[in-house]
């Protein structure tokens, strides 16, 4: 039974530091919302799907990947649209832009059933991260994910 849900970026970690945050949380399974499981340069690699799905395995971390979560390249577009008219990039974005939040809510989320969500997760989840690579939740639809399932599924929620 799921007792605590929460959320994790990359940017801004290192490999220690990001493994042992999951690993000091007592995080059992690891869910990644990202559409494409790669991150651009050498120092994110350990982030990538295969390399990433390796070192968890060697921590006892179940990892599931959850494409359904994650935003289309439309979706992504309106909000790299506001970026550059802000001057912001991808990983110094602070929050997400009001269409984003808009479109993501309805053509992603709202359509998710969340007990379906909570079986595929599986019975034996008690400590969920849900992962995409922004350092902070409120840039990332990740913070979306966890708002709604906060109600849904009675859990806290804490943005690692």
């Amino acid at each position: 039974m799921i007792e605590r849900i929460f959320t994790m970026g990359v940017y801004g970690r290192t490999e220690d530091q990001f493994f042992g945050k999951l690993v000091e949380t007592g995080i059992d399974t690891f869910c990644d919302i990202r559409q494409r499981r790669g991150v651009r340069g050498s120092q994110y690699a350990f982030v990538n799907s295969k390399r990433l799905q390796t070192a968890l395995k060697t921590r006892g971390i179940a990892y599931l990947h959850l494409p359904e979560l994650a935003p289309t390249k439309e979706i992504r577009s309106a909000q790299y649209a506001l970026d550059n008219e802000l001057g912001v990039g991808k990983r110094t974005r602070e929050e997400l832009g009001e269409e984003f939040k808009q479109r993501y809510l309805k053509e992603i989320l709202s359509p998710v059933d969340s007990k379906q969500l909570r079986q595929k997760i599986g019975t034996e989840a008690k400590c969920v991260v849900f992962f995409c690579v922004e350092a902070v939740a409120a840039a990332c639809h990740r913070s979306l994910v966890v708002e709604r399932l906060k109600g849904d599924w009675n859990v806290e929620v804490e943005h690692l």
